[in-house]
């Protein structure tokens, strides 16, 4: 029964993912805001709504481990593992914001997490700080993006994958919205049923809590990203997808561990204060000289990350 609910869950996934590209697209280009901040705001927060319901629900329901290494795995998951196996199957091309302004905020949001977690508690004051910090990058992001578009006329409607249906900009953005919450639902649903299979195979073999959250709970829940920046470099959305990566990062952090400890703090575990955070921590200042090598994530980089992703599980079980 739980090999059929991963089953399912990929199934659900697959479907969620193209969905919400679509949708997403299309917004972009209605809104006037570029794909890439689509893809580091909406996108990134509609993929990562699995690890915000897993982690609230196991800081609530007692299971800290899940809830903090869910959101650590996470991250070291989408970088590692995720642009990895994108990137390996076509490369990446990597737009200038990604340099200049989404690396930036991704990386200050992880050393805010490396150093606010070292007292073994996230509280209610630093998680609220969190979202304020949110709130702040996306409006500053639509800002700058707004001040930089063009023109929707100077858009070709072949640039973005898109819902063909109606004719008006309005019935338009409201198909394509209607899409991105389409396929944030099934998202959340594909990943919840993901999860659950996934923690009862692990189970079965005594697994962690901890280890749990940082890799069954982790890669389950990352399944969005995962699908989403495949279907977006499929149909040659670079930007959304590596955008939807360094987003669902920043998301990650900010807005999950701060709504979480908000809620109720959360205590951090030594194993994740002086092992994982230090990972999270190294991979994400991997990545600036990484997308600045040719502003492509290569296929010889991407086997370097999926090498380190190897290296960092096997430092779990030793």
């Amino acid at each position: 029964m739980d090999f059929l609910l991963i089953l399912g869950g990929f199934a659900l996934l697959l479907l969620g993912g193209d969905i919400l590209v679509r949708g997403a697209g299309g917004i972009a280009l209605l809104a006037r805001v570029s794909p890439a901040v689509i893809g580091l705001t909406v996108v990134a927060a509609g993929t990562s709504m699995p690890e915000m319901v897993v982690s609230i629900q196991s800081a609530l329901n007692g299971q800290p481990g899940i809830a903090v290494g869910n959101i650590v795995g996470s991250n070291i998951f989408n970088i590692a593992a995720i642009l990895g196996i994108v990137a390996l199957i076509s490369p990446l091309r990597v737009e200038g914001d990604a340099v200049r302004l989404q690396w930036p905020a991704m990386m200050l949001a992880t050393v805010l997490f490396f150093l606010l977690t070292r007292d073994t508690i996230l509280d209610r004051i630093e998680g609220s700080a969190f979202i304020i910090g949110m709130v702040v990058f996306i409006s500053y992001s639509i800002w700058v993006s707004r001040m930089n578009s063009k023109p929707e006329t100077q858009h070709s409607a072949h640039d973005l994958p898109t819902i063909p249906l109606g004719k008006t900009a309005p019935v338009r953005l409201i198909t394509h919205i209607g899409a991105v919450i389409a396929g944030i639902a099934l998202l959340a649903v594909g990943a919840h049923v993901l999860v659950n299979g996934a923690v009862g195979v692990a189970r079965i073999f005594n697994v962690s809590e901890t280890v749990i959250g940082l890799t069954i709970v982790a890669a389950g829940t990352s399944m969005p990203e995962l699908i989403t920046s495949m279907v977006a470099a499929f149909r040659k959305r670079d930007d959304i997808a590596v955008g939807n990566i360094i987003g669902s990062n920043i998301f990650n952090v900010l807005a999950i561990g701060g709504v979480t400890s908000a809620i109720s703090p959360i205590p951090i575990s030594n194993e994740i204060t002086d092992r994982d955070n230090l990972w999270m921590l190294a991979l994400s200042l991997l990545l600036l000289p990484i997308i600045r090598s040719g502003m492509i994530i290569s296929r010889n980089e991407a086997a370097m990350l999926l090498a380190l992703f190897g290296i960092y599980l096997a430092t779990l079980f030793i």
